[in-house]
């Protein structure tokens, strides 16, 4: 299928040398590599990256995902110290740390979220930390342990609606995922929830909605929409490239349920311009405390 004009995007010259430098350096992997991100260029040529922790190989094998799949590597246990150092060489203000899904290991994986969260913050006090989570298998133990180090924003992607999960997303479940959420905010308030959602799978409008809804009715404070476009040739296909103005429907749509963010555009993806959206949240979580009777608000797609 052929991309449409709309989804074509012109890439930066320069800036890009210098975070990919840091990254090599430290032997880090990121997200924004290993499956292909639209941004990487972008976000790159700006300083930011999202780290991508416990390896580079994952457990699981979505279908819409390039990241390999098979057999882990022995955890680094020094990743989480390369991370911190890496996020201060880049003078990051907001650091979004994700990972491949372990479900080979006792914890999941928890544990190493954990220690690199201490470390960023050992090295960076004054950052904001966003953790993007698997699902941990629903373990509420290994999702509380990374809630007890108090990320700021709390990131699980629910990806597409209930009826393609079962053959989009390896070994996940739609209402587990919206029950880690759930969890989250119900015992950790303060924590920002966030989720995400890929448009272009199979989904029809109203399936869309419901699972707009369902995010909603288990609170979590910021959602994302974007467009999915195949990494690679393995990938699945893309179904269905959206315009605009069927972005600016689902923005308004969530919008009047009350998310405190949304962001809805072609390129969004969870982590693409974290800290801007981490930043403008807290504004309008600001506003809304100061004023009574207004529990909610919107992020203006124009202050990013």
């Amino acid at each position: 299928m052929p991309i449409p004009k709309w989804l074509r995007k012109d890439l930066p010259t320069s800036g890009t040398l210098a975070t990919a430098q840091v990254l090599d350096d430290q032997q880090l992997h990121t997200v924004c590599e290993s499956a292909k991100c639209p941004n990487r260029m972008e976000c790159w040529s700006k300083g930011t990256a999202t780290f991508m922790i416990l390896g580079e190989v994952c457990t699981r094998a979505c279908r819409f995902c390039s990241i390999a799949a098979g057999k882990p590597t022995e955890i680094e246990l020094d990743e989480p110290m390369r991370v911190a150092e890496a996020a201060k060489k880049m003078n990051l203000d907001h650091v979004v740390i994700t990972s491949v899904a372990r479900d080979d290991l006792v914890d999941g994986g928890s544990g190493h979220f954990v220690k690199t969260i201490a470390c960023v913050r050992e090295m960076l006090p004054k950052a904001t930390v966003e953790v993007l989570t698997p699902d941990f298998g629903g373990s509420w133990d290994q999702i509380n342990y990374v809630c007890q180090a108090r990320p700021d924003v709390f990131n699980h992607n629910i990806e597409t609606v209930r009826r393609l999960t079962p053959s989009v997303r390896s070994r996940s479940d739609y209402h587990r995922s919206l029950k880690v959420l759930e969890e989250v905010k119900k015992n950790y308030s303060s924590i920002l929830t966030k989720s995400a959602i890929m448009l272009g799978v199979g989904e029809t409008q109203e399936e869309v909605c419901q699972t707009i809804e369902d995010l909603h009715r288990v609170h979590c404070d910021i959602l994302l929409i974007g467009q999915y476009m195949q990494p690679e040739a393995g990938a699945m296909p893309v179904q269905q490239y959206y315009e605009l103005k069927r972005f600016d429907f689902f923005a308004e749509y969530a919008k009047k349920l009350g998310f405190l963010s949304v962001v809805a555009k072609p390129f969004v993806r969870s982590s693409y311009l974290a800290s801007e959206v981490f930043k403008a949240t807290q504004q309008r979580l600001s506003s809304n405390q100061a004023k009574a009777g207004t529990s909610t608000a919107f992020l203006s797609e124009a202050t990013l």
